[in-house]
């Protein structure tokens, strides 16, 4: 097994500066298949020319990144994929380790890494050990382990797509690993351009809410899920009375957003809400 034996799958929205600080951390022997939720030539051209190992798709609207990721692993030939967000940096040894980790635990289904920023306090957190759930900002994928269980659940447009897919791997007993020695740099919150903030910041409450819910409800039922949100429902309205006191607009505009993504998720509204960009 080799580097030439995995291909990296990145989900995009218009992410150009942190894309390419991302596709210049990978070794170029590696494949790279880039989904972009638009239809941004301009962009395809650009990288398609600056980074040979690259393909990008566009898919001509946004489509979220569950549905943009599985786009990108249906066209995968390799053994492995990594699914990584575009704010993420790849150190020169990383996929290496993760094929070395692969020959070591081959009956793995995911391996996830270390976000570069957390600080290990023994050597005995180096250890590889088998966890619940794991961050979908970098995902290793053997993919045999996937044929069974699918990809990411399309039905969530952003968040819990990679709660909810470890969730089904468990269930079909499938091994999934946290790698504490691999460690990749996660910036965070920065997938797209600095210029949509504000809007990337609404899109962000109204979809961790309806996501939240719908996570909630596809296991535990309708009854227990509402239990579950209704502090956050009344959260969302207090605050919303709140700020309209005040006058603070744009932390109205949040919470209005929270409350409109609970109530789309309780009354079984699909999850419409796009970035106004």
């Amino acid at each position: 097994m080799s580097i030439k034996d995995i291909t990296i799958v990145i989900a995009s929205f218009q992410s150009d500066k942190r894309l390419s600080d991302c596709l210049n951390s990978i070794d170029k022997q590696c494949s790279v298949i880039v989904v972009e939720n638009s239809n941004n030539k301009k962009t395809k051209n650009e990288i398609e020319n600056k980074f040979p190992n690259t393909k990008c798709i566009l898919t001509g609207e946004n489509l979220g990144y569950g549905r943009a990721n599985n786009i990108g692993l249906k066209q995968v030939n390799t053994k492995y994929a990594l699914v990584l967000n575009p704010d993420t940096i790849l150190f020169e040894e990383t996929l290496e380790k993760f094929i070395i980790a692969a020959k070591h635990m081959p009956d793995f289904a995911i391996m996830a890494p270390f976000e570069q920023n957390i600080i290990l306090k023994n050597r005995e957190n180096l250890v590889p050990r088998i966890v619940k759930s794991v961050k979908g900002f970098a995902m290793f994928l053997n993919l045999k382990e996937f044929k069974e269980v699918g990809f990411f659940d399309e039905n969530f447009f952003l968040y819990f797509e990679d709660i909810d897919l470890c969730n089904r791997l468990q269930k079909k007993n499938k091994r999934i690993y946290l790698i504490p020695s691999i460690k990749i740099k996660h910036l965070g919150a920065s997938s797209s351009d600095e210029s949509m903030n504000d809007e990337r910041e609404l899109t962000r409450n109204w979809h961790w809410m309806w996501s939240s819910f719908i996570y909630h409800k596809k296991y535990k039922g309708f009854l227990i899920s509402l239990l579950i949100i209704l502090p956050k429902l009344f959260s969302s309205i207090l605050k919303i009375f709140l700020y309209t006191l005040t006058n603070n607009k744009k932390k109205k505009e949040i919470y209005h957003h929270r409350f409109s993504g609970l109530i789309s998720a309780i009354i079984g509204r699909n999850s419409w809400h796009r970035p106004n960009v």
